[in-house]
């Protein structure tokens, strides 16, 4: 081979690396500028509005600017905050959730306005022809519209405090479960049948308490809009209502592929386990409402684990037999106090 045909071949060698590393070096940057442009958690690139007017999308968090954003149908612009008609008689409320052991706090405000709308709205669906079902009435109350927008600052909250999505939806399952257990003392009329009156999600904060039905509503709004899979568990024979989410099929209850988190009190994430006030367990087949399509939960989050263990502390102890076996014993109020855990759960 001449010297001219090795200096060629040198050359275009050289510049064929060149071009590779400069496409690759543009190809990696391009890659790690998406990535860094879809910065907020409901998928809103940096730099533009979300689709929940007003929030704008600032270095990876939600702000509210209702000056370039705009607002929703029938709020007014305010020092770059969307006001609403509902907005009035403001009450701040406080809500309380533990993660990983420690306890917080969200100072939250609410409106007495938007309770007294939701209160006032029909109880029934129209049908136009079609079969209601459960399912129905479950997205009515948990999508209903001008309740979604007094909402969301809450899920933004949470957002903000939150250092990844998994502690977001762990701080959204303790902050549901941690509100009280109560009933209404309200009641509806249909068809001239007193009934009992269901609140809406955003009356369960208002009201600081719910029953089981409700506050599973109210998780279910929280995790649908962190973008998680999710469905609502109705078990018909123990009257209880709690939340799925959608998990790897192994850890999921009875095979849903939805992984079961319990709502009346603080409780581990998957632990079905649990002894409701009465003295019974959860053991018929699940009614499994859908409401939501997203992402699964994690398949190596430290929840199953621990639920698993304390499924496994239930079977072999019960009340003070745990003194015979002080391990154990030290197992559990570990767990106890890791997820803020109570002794007695309401069903129905």
């Amino acid at each position: 081979m001449t010297r001219v045909a090795v200096f060629l071949l040198i050359f275009f060698t050289s510049v064929f690396l060149i071009e590779v590393w400069v496409f690759s070096n543009i190809a990696e940057n391009f890659n790690k500028s998406v990535v860094n442009d879809s910065a907020c958690f409901d998928g809103s690139l940096n730099g533009i509005c979300a689709s929940e007017k007003p929030y704008f999308c600032q270095n990876g968090v939600l702000e509210e600017k209702a000056d370039i954003c705009g607002c929703p149908k029938n709020f007014i612009i305010a020092n770059e905050k969307c006001i609403s008609q509902f907005q009035t008689e403001p009450r701040n409320i406080t809500l309380n959730y533990t993660l990983r052991g420690e306890k917080f706090e969200i100072n939250y405000t609410i409106y007495k306005g938007m309770v007294d709308y939701l209160s006032k709205l029909p109880i029934y669906i129209t049908s136009n022809g079609n079969n209601i079902s459960r399912t129905d009435f479950k997205l009515r109350n948990i999508n209903q519209e001008e309740q979604k927008i007094l909402l969301f600052p809450l899920v933004v909250e949470i957002e903000k405090i939150s250092e990844s999505d998994e502690d977001a939806a762990r701080i959204a399952i303790s902050l549901a479960q941690n509100i009280e257990w109560g009933n209404s003392n309200k009641t509806s009329f249909f068809r001239d049948t007193e009934i009992q009156y269901s609140r809406y999600p955003y009356e369960v904060l208002y009201d600081a308490q719910g029953v089981c039905g409700e506050k599973s509503e109210l998780l279910a709004f929280l995790l649908q809009e962190f973008g998680y899979e999710t469905a609502i568990f109705y078990n018909h024979d123990e009257n209880h209502e709690s939340v799925g989410v959608k998990c790897q099929m192994e850890k999921s209850w009875k095979n849903t592929g939805y992984c079961f988190i319990e709502t009346t009190g603080p409780a581990i994430i998957s632990d079905s386990s649990i002894i409701y006030s009465g003295g019974f367990s959860l053991v018929s087949e699940p009614q499994v409402l859908p409401i939501s399509d997203g992402k699964p939960f994690s398949e190596d989050m430290y929840e199953y684990a621990d639920a698993e263990k304390i499924t496994e502390i239930r079977k072999i102890f019960s009340g003070d037999k745990f003194f015979f076996n002080p391990w154990r014993f030290v197992e559990f109020r570990k767990l106890e106090k890791k997820y803020g855990l109570v002794k007695s759960y309401q069903a129905g």
